[in-house]
């Protein structure tokens, strides 16, 4: 969760304050585990994390509440395509169908660990080409 918020908010070309982020990181993890092991449709955990970082995003910095609503969408949008990738990625290299990783815990935790990095590493990157604008933080 750190990366894709951090992501989000390099996007919308917000300074990246790694201790604000991680605490957002936090509550959308936390969120996200409560709303998964609900017993709800498979995914509105998805949908619930991209509002909720959408609307954190808009209530602690300058950014509209659209603007914040579209980088949140596009900051999960490269999680999928990452996680999608990564997954492809270790299967074609053990040679296991990706869809054994759903049901093993231990080897999806791992298997997110690089897309978690790269995501880490890709919103720095967002932010040296799209400048973050002064004063966009109202905390």
């Amino acid at each position: 969760m750190t990366g894709v918020v951090a992501c989000g908010l390099a996007l919308a070309r917000v300074k990246l304050r790694w201790r604000v982020i991680l605490a957002f990181a936090c509550v959308l993890a936390t969120v996200i585990y409560i709303i998964r092991n609900l017993p709800v449709t498979f995914g509105l955990h998805s949908v619930a994390a991209i509002l909720l970082m959408a609307l954190l995003i808009a209530r602690f910095t300058r950014v509209p509440l659209s603007t914040s609503f579209i980088t949140a969408f596009a900051g999960f949008a490269l999680l999928a395509l990452l996680e999608v990738s990564v997954y492809e990625i270790v299967g074609q290299l053990l040679n296991v169908e990706s869809s054994y990783f759903v049901f093993t815990p231990y080897t999806r935790m791992l298997i997110g660990l690089p897309q978690a990095i790269i995501l880490i590493v890709i919103a720095p990157i967002i932010a040296r080409y799209r400048k973050p604008l002064e004063g966009m933080w109202k905390i």
